[in-house]
């Protein structure tokens, strides 16, 4: 029975181990209009949602659309990042916010999901990333989203 469970439970943990090791598939997203770009896991978002409500870029979700990205230039109206976000009624409950002068990023969990804003400040738009995820599956995806937000650039 000793035997049985340890041969278990090694097959469980080596079955997770590759299931965290095959590859995200991630590919460079460029809005053209804009030349914004982003890595994207294509593999993890793989249907195309159609573009954002505004601005230029693309949306994103999973095949049981239990997640969902928007990468998106919208018109900064000539304003900094923290009047920008500011302008954008923030709710009060934020459980992360960093700004400066070039971005804002911003995190917080609503009817048991993450959501996660990033905006990167550069001529007249505010290039940015929208996640939002289970907040149960918090940290499967703490690598992923660092990646996309740390790869959001402009031309």
């Amino acid at each position: 029975m000793r035997m049985r469970y340890w041969s278990s439970a090694l097959i469980l943990a080596l079955s997770c181990i590759a299931a965290a090791a095959q590859p995200a598939n991630w590919r460079r997203y460029v809005v053209p209009e804009t030349g914004a770009s982003v890595d994207i896991p294509l593999s993890i978002f793989t249907e195309d949602a159609g573009k954002p409500e505004t601005g230029y870029g693309a949306r994103f979700l999973t095949s049981d659309r239990r997640a969902n990205l928007t990468v998106q230039s919208v018109s900064n109206e000539g304003l900094a990042p923290a009047r920008f976000f500011a302008a954008k009624n923030p709710p009060s409950d934020i459980v992360y916010k960093k700004v400066t002068d070039r971005f804002f990023v911003a995190s917080s969990i609503r009817n048991n999901m993450i959501w996660y804003n990033r905006c990167n400040f550069a001529g007249q738009y505010a290039h940015c990333v929208l996640i939002n995820y289970p907040a149960a599956e918090k940290r499967q995806w703490d690598g992923i989203v660092t990646r996309i937000s740390n790869t959001l650039a402009s031309r």
